[in-house]
Parts: structure tokens; C-alpha cells; sequence
């Protein structure tokens, strides 16, 4: 299993939990063996968590110029006509995905082109469900031009226990079609807006997987 960069600080965090927790049971416990045996539970329990959570698995990734491929693991919450008024000014298809904590986090890029628009927004930490989170949530905002001059914006959004958003993206770079923009830290949801008129591959509900799933097709 591979483990993503992101994970290093927070995996380092969990050996030493564990270790102290360990240690507090050897010295302060030495004749209970049932605090022992829960220390070494604990602290395993912790680890296993973290290095899943922050796991980064090779996959065939889905390589299509004509299609939109979805930037994240988990479900999808949202499919409607709306206003996006960040940088379009316009009426846009949002696809929004919902990223549990068992979900892989890393961010793959849905199209190839260059980055036109790539923004940070500090904000508050409402459920990733919320129907203000898309505005008021700490999120970033990107968007890729492709040769043809097809404009998608997609945004990464923090939810109830995501506390750090990274984003790769600077405006002039040169997008990779399902190459990484970006890691959300436990639980969080990344939209999509696309141009009117798009055929959309997928339904309410459905389980999706970043840099597999074609969402759509423009």
C-alpha cells in the first residue's frame, strides 16, 4: 500500500500517540495486563486508521479528451442546474461528491489544459452536505481551460472534521488529465461545474472513484 506525502506529519503524530500510550501502561500498569493489552489495541487501532485514511493506490487510470473524469472518491450528492459566481457569472451543472473519512483523498485533475484561475478561500467548517458549504466552507476554487477552449471549474470544500485543504495548482500550469491538484485531511466534498448542455454519465447516489468515473462528456 502506498502512502501519500500528505500523511507523513500526521502518521509521525500516531507513532508517537501510540508509543506514549504504550509506555504510560508499562510504567504506571506493570502488573495489569488488561491495560497493557488495551494500550497496544489502542495505538494500533489509531495507526491503522491514519495509514488508510492517507493511502494513495495505483490504478488504470481513465484517459479520455472528450470526457470529464471525476476528481475524487466517494458519492454523489449533487447533480442541478445553479449560479456560480465565483468566476463564471453564469448558469453552470454542478456535480458535487461527497468524501467520506474511509474514502481515498488524494484530487486528480478531470481534464487536461492549463490552469486558468486557482484560488484559496480561508472560511468556517459546516458539514460538507450543507447547501452553504460551497460558499462559506474553507475551499479553493480552480479552473482548466482545454485546447478547444472548454472552461471547468472544479472546488475543493472542507467539511466537519477537515481542517487542511492542499492544493497544487498555480494559475499557468499545465494540467494532467487524473494527475493530483490537490489532498483534503478527513471528510470532505469537491464540485464540479460544467457548461450547460453537458451529458452527465452519472446518478444521484451513485459511488464514484477518482480518476476512474467519467461524469461526463463534453
Amino acid at each position: 500500500m502506498t502512502i501519500h506525502k500528505e500523511g507523513y506529519p500526521t502518521i509521525g503524530l500516531g507513532l508517537v500517540f501510540s508509543a506514549i500510550l504504550i509506555g504510560i501502561a508499562h510504567y504506571f500498569f506493570p502488573e495489569f495486563i488488561i491495560a497493557k493489552i488495551f494500550a497496544y489495541t489502542l495505538g494500533a487501532f489509531v495507526m491503522i486508521v491514519v495509514l488508510q485514511f492517507f493511502r494513495s493506490p495505483g490504478r488504470n487510470w481513465t484517459k479520455n479528451d472528450k470526457a470529464i473524469i471525476c476528481p475524487a472518491d466517494g458519492k454523489v450528492v449533487v447533480i442541478e442546474e445553479t449560479s456560480e459566481t465565483e468566476f463564471f457569472q453564469d448558469k453552470r451543472i454542478q456535480i458535487s461528491v461527497f468524501m467520506s473519512p474511509i474514502n481515498v483523498h488524494v484530487n486528480r485533475y478531470p481534464l487536461s489544459g492549463i490552469v486558468k484561475y486557482a484560488k484559496y478561500h480561508p472560511g468556517k467548517y459546516l458539514v460538507a452536505w450543507h447547501p452553504k458549504s460551497s460558499t462559506e466552507n474553507e475551499r479553493t476554487t480552480v479552473v482548466v481551460e482545454r485546447k478547444d477552449g472548454t472552461q471547468v471549474l472544479f472546488r475543493q470544500i472542507a467539511g466537519a472534521l477537515a481542517r487542511r485543504i492542499v492544493m497544487y495548482s498555480k494559475e499557468g500550469d499545465v494540467a494532467g488529465q487524473t494527475d493530483q491538484f490537490g489532498f483534503i485531511k478527513f471528510g470532505s466534498r469537491v464540485d464540479v461545474f460544467l457548461p450547460i448542455g453537458t451529458k452527465i454519465n452519472v446518478k444521484l447516489d451513485e459511488v464514484v472513484k477518482g480518476g476512474i468515473t467519467v461524469l461526463a462528456e463534453i
